[in-house]
């Protein structure tokens, strides 16, 4: 498949121009919150070392799955396109919120323009519901089509599922320690929630017995799709015709699809399952230490009778 894949040239493969971009991410983010952050705030603290670990970490995968082969495939392959969804939206946003500093989002969701709106909508029940309702709607085969249909609905849908996602995991997070208000409980029912309603997208794909997307199914939607990443001189370009996704896939579309479905859900329930374990168990140790010690006369007596 690799060999198959370079004949959409270079820039279709590795997208320079995105990586300059998350290049010019990388270089802001050192910058704002290292030399330049006390500009920003007298009182602005410099990342800890596991926080700068967990930014570039996530813009190693934004690259991976936005400008990568990834990305080329997703448009090729509905398994790629949900491999790249799942690290998109749920593992992209966690590593943003745990590693830009407080005081960078203090400054940003203060902002007039944006606090009345995220304010209401990282409330957890319209959060929650929010980012599952766009993402199901999302798939719905119409809609995936449109998105799929050219540049501005694909990078429009694109964005904003992607603030859903922050909004979802904003609650069970809490870069700002003020909002960190919800108990460990509901924060694990919160993402149990989540687990559930997502799935009747998963299993809307998963178990259907004919191909859902034009865009993978029907030749003009495909190469419509394709040019989403593929310059028009390259299609034009190629030495032969490319009739659909089986030229670079031993699965068939059918097979490809339902694959896809699996792929999602179990990367989401991996990712929940994860949150969920980190809840606990930073609940129990927390639990653990309250535990009131023996008072002295009563250790006393018990290393007496030891």
């Amino acid at each position: 498949m690799w060999l198959d894949l370079q004949i959409f040239g270079f820039r279709a493969l590795w997208s320079p121009y995105f990586f300059l971009f998350v290049l010019t991410l990388g270089i802001a983010y050192y910058l704002i919150t290292g030399p330049y952050r006390k500009s920003f705030s007298t009182e602005a603290e410099k990342p800890t070392s596991k926080q700068q670990v967990y930014f570039y970490t996530a813009l190693i995968l934004l690259y991976v799955v936005k400008g990568g082969p990834v990305d080329l495939l997703s448009h090729i392959m509905l398994t790629a396109h949900m491999t790249q969804m799942a690290i998109y939206y749920l593992v992209f946003p966690i590593l943003i919120l745990k590693s830009v500093p407080e005081w960078i989002w203090i400054k940003v969701t203060n902002l007039s323009v944006i606090k009345p709106i995220f304010k209401l909508v990282t409330k957890p029940l319209i959060s929650l519901l929010l980012f599952n309702a766009l993402f199901s709607l999302y798939h719905l085969p119409a809609v995936f089509n449109f998105a799929k249909s050219g540049q501005l609905e694909h990078t429009s849908m694109s964005l904003l599922i992607l603030f859903s996602a922050f909004v979802m995991w904003w609650p069970i997070v809490a870069p700002i320690k003020q909002q960190d208000t919800i108990s460990p409980l509901l924060k694990m029912g919160y993402i149990v929630g989540g687990s559930v309603l997502i799935t009747p997208a998963c299993v809307l794909i998963i178990f259907s017995d004919v191909p859902l997307y034009s865009t993978y199914s029907s030749q003009g939607a495909w190469i419509q799709a394709l040019s989403l990443c593929v310059p028009g001189n390259v299609l034009d370009g190629l030495q032969f015709p490319i009739s659909g996704p089986e030229m670079f896939s031993s699965m068939n579309i059918l097979e490809d699809q339902q694959l896809g479905g699996i792929v999602m859900k179990i990367m989401q329930e991996i990712v929940y399952g994860t949150m969920i374990g980190r809840i606990f168990f930073k609940w129990f140790n927390k639990e653990s230490l309250k535990v009131d010690p023996l008072p002295s006369h009563q250790q006393a007596e018990h290393v007496h009778t030891v």
